[in-house]
């Protein structure tokens, strides 16, 4: 196992090592102008359902791979997804999202900021995009807000409540559903979405 590197304060290597263990999010959905939304599941929304719910989030970040799992634990049927990202020349360098998707990266404002998003826009953009800005506001405590954009429009925003269960994610959280025995993590997430712009070309 290779050490942990030394990461410039700020930096986004930093900043996921501040950020890493296992969380408890409580998730609201909200209407352009802040009003509650009760669901968006007619919306195009990644993971679509009923709000307000809650999910545990493990981040798992050993300063080169981060492997990054939501499991739902109420408000919504019981899911999983995961993510997979590495460090490359200083950002956070996502797995491919799908085919035809773009690239998403993890990008730092600054000590306890990152923001995850597309390096660039285009077709695939305009299809679906969701920036990620994420900032820690305390001891064991963060907040996550997205804009979630269908077809070149926002259409919803979300905020997570994140408080820190554990500085490790090694094992399940006694509170996931899934029960204590098994990997933490799942496959990871490929979405179809972005498929037809393979298909055109």
């Amino acid at each position: 196992m290779k050490p942990y590197p030394t990461f410039p304060i700020g930096s986004v290597g930093y900043n996921m090592m501040l950020m890493r263990g296992t969380w408890h999010d409580h998730i609201e959905l909200y209407n352009l102008d802040g009003t509650p939304l009760n669901t968006d599941s007619d919306l195009g929304a990644g993971t679509p359902g009923p709000s307000p719910f809650d999910n545990l989030a493990y981040i798992d970040f050993d300063g080169y791979n981060l492997k990054l799992t939501n499991v739902h634990i109420r408000g919504r049927e019981l899911a999983t997804k995961t993510f997979a990202a590495k460090m490359e020349d200083g950002l956070l360098v996502f797995d491919e999202l799908g085919p035809g998707a773009f690239n998403n990266v993890g990008v730092s404002g600054g000590p306890g900021i990152l923001t995850f998003n597309a390096l660039e826009m285009g077709k695939h953009t305009d299809v679906y995009l969701e920036p990620d800005f994420i900032a820690l506001t305390g001891n064991g405590q963060r907040i996550r807000h997205t804009v979630l954009y269908r077809d070149k429009v926002a259409v919803r925003t979300l905020t997570a409540r994140g408080t820190r269960l554990s500085p490790t994610c090694d094992v399940r959280h006694p509170t996931d559903p899934r029960g204590p025995d098994g990997p933490v993590h799942g496959e990871v997430f490929v979405s179809p979405i972005w498929q037809h712009l393979v298909d055109d070309e």
